[in-house]
């Protein structure tokens, strides 16, 4: 009887040990994309910023840090985008498990090359990163690239669902490969786009579409009357798109786009706060989309 208790015991608590899940933490919904799409139910998500926000911007707040003391595992995206306010909640959320170094911090920057890497750290050069731009999530490529090594990361944390996550991974590598060509071909003569602030370039460098410039004179600084003068007279008898985002003003977009003739499109950086790997691939399109509108 005592030996049939003593075995009752684990086999009881094996469908709880079964069910755990990682308590995972995303800076931005592009990488809670990827902690959905690539962990699913072994994760159990928090994001810290809604799709709306600018993530250079944001302000630590007493529920990131409840989010952040109890997490597993850290996403940011990384190359100092989150530099205003990620490492204030780090340290006042006193988790060592996610401190940077530790196996459950990770930057999505850091997995793959960055556009403009290597520039001085100059303020008068505006919101520079000296580790490069930092907006890959523009680049379903380089997402992709960043989800085999979250599987890695995901695997090495919990072993039992290794296979699972590279599997998750290489599936999601698939469906970009996938939609790349006929992005691609959408995207072949447009004739390019003026953009707010250097954030959509990863997707313009992937399509091989010109950038004609920027409305902010430097990265992070306003756009002045006389840089719009500027633009205007150096884009003038060209064709082209504005673009900005949602949580960007639209007076100085609107104003070069009537002074040009050109279409304007706003959209939102980041895709929807509960999107999926399938959810991300639609709002690139919506972007693919909004340059194609362009075509001549």
């Amino acid at each position: 009887m005592r030996l049939t208790k003593f075995f009752l015991i684990p086999l009881i608590l094996l469908p709880a040990l079964a069910q755990a899940a990682l308590d995972v933490v995303a800076t931005s919904t592009s990488t809670g994309m990827l902690v959905r799409e690539i962990a699913g139910e072994h994760a159990r998500l928090e994001i810290l910023a809604p799709p709306d926000r600018d993530l250079h911007y944001l302000q630590a707040r007493p529920s990131m840090m409840q989010a952040l003391r109890r997490a597993d595992l850290l996403i940011a995206l990384g190359g100092d985008l989150e530099v205003g306010w990620l490492p204030v909640a780090v340290r006042q959320a006193a988790n060592p498990k996610i401190l940077p170094g530790r196996p459950g911090y990770f930057e999505a920057a850091a997995q793959v090359t960055l556009l403009d890497a290597g520039l001085a750290a100059d303020r008068a050069m505006g919101d520079v990163h000296p580790q490069g731009n930092p907006h890959i999530n523009m680049d379903p490529v380089r997402m992709a690239v960043v989800g085999l090594a979250l599987a890695d990361r995901l695997a090495a944390l919990d072993p039992a669902h290794a296979a699972d996550y590279r599997a998750r991974a290489e599936a999601f590598k698939g469906k970009t490969e996938q939609r790349m060509p006929d992005w691609h071909r959408r995207a072949t003569g447009l004739p390019g786009a003026v953009t707010f602030h250097l954030d959509i370039n990863y997707l313009l460098d992937r399509l091989e579409v010109p950038h004609l410039g920027m409305l902010e004179p430097v990265p992070g600084v306003p756009p002045t009357a006389a840089h719009l003068k500027s633009l205007t007279e150096n884009l003038a008898g060209k064709r082209g798109i504005v673009l900005f985002t949602s949580f960007q003003p639209e007076r100085a977009p609107n104003s070069l786009a009537r002074a040009l003739g050109w279409k304007t499109a706003r959209l939102p950086l980041e895709p929807p706060l509960d999107a999926d790997g399938n959810a991300y691939l639609q709002h690139i399109d919506r972007w693919v989309g909004a340059l194609e509108s362009s075509r001549p």
